[in-house]
């Protein structure tokens, strides 16, 4: 028997990288998945990947009416959450002095405004013992040149997790943040080999993390063998943000 066996998980944004890997594992660990993202095609190819199991639903995370719509057709097919992984999230550089509004609403809106109703919206259906986590960064902690804005929002969330534990006290609903350091996703793509290349040198390992690194991680914060972890940020980043 599985980790999750018979649980009902939420993944959002899980049509590739951590995310995506997470989902299968979870698949795999007895889970039923439900999973969102903006791009129809990019959702239709996760779902067949992972293969079973599964529902994918389009739509964006800082949108209110899509993460109405997500947890409309949860309830219809299941009823219930024992699990939420809020993982979407996005960041761009810009320096101080090159900050616009554009850029602060784009990334705030996602990050931390459609965290909290992505949250807030699945309580209803929130079985009691269950576990929420939250999509973090080692940029939490880290003073990153040019990232100031992506940081800071993912600072809030670690402040999110503070109070929301407190309050989803009484319903023994955990609340955590997985906060990745540097994986080997597609997102990295574009930032070119010499950017890759310097975070890999700030990595005591020498390599970036996997996917499937982090998707353990999640397992073990989705399943009772974290049952006794609550309010944490667990660093999963080979060392780069403790040393």
């Amino acid at each position: 028997m599985g980790k999750l066996e018979g649980k009902v998980a939420v993944i959002t944004a899980a049509t590739s990288g951590m995310a995506l890997a997470t989902a299968k594992l979870f698949v795999e660990e007895g889970a039923y998945v439900f999973i969102s993202g903006r791009r129809q095609d990019k959702l239709d190819e996760a779902v067949k990947l992972i293969g079973r199991n599964v529902t994918g639903v389009q739509g964006d995370a800082a949108n209110l009416a899509d993460l109405d719509r997500l947890y409309q057709t949860v309830q219809r097919e299941k009823g219930k959450i024992d699990i939420l992984f809020a993982s979407a999230g996005r960041g761009e550089f810009a320096t101080l002095d090159q900050v616009t509004e554009e850029h602060f609403d784009t990334i705030f809106d996602l990050n931390v405004r459609g965290t909290l109703f992505t949250v807030q919206k699945a309580l209803p259906l929130f079985n009691d013992n269950g576990s929420i986590f939250l999509n973090g960064s080692i940029a939490s902690i880290k003073g990153l040149p040019a990232f100031g804005v992506y940081s800071a929002s993912k600072a809030a969330l670690r402040s999110f997790v503070r109070t929301w534990l407190l309050e989803l006290k009484e319903r023994r609903i955990r609340v955590n943040v997985l906060s990745p350091g540097t994986i080997d996703t597609p997102i990295l793509q574009p930032l070119g080999a010499d950017a890759i290349a310097g975070f890999k040198a700030a990595i005591p390992r020498g390599e970036m993390g996997r996917p499937e690194e982090i998707a353990t991680v999640a397992l073990f914060l989705a399943s009772s063998d974290s049952s006794f972890v609550n309010g944490v940020e667990l660093f999963v980043d080979g060392g780069t943000a403790q040393v």
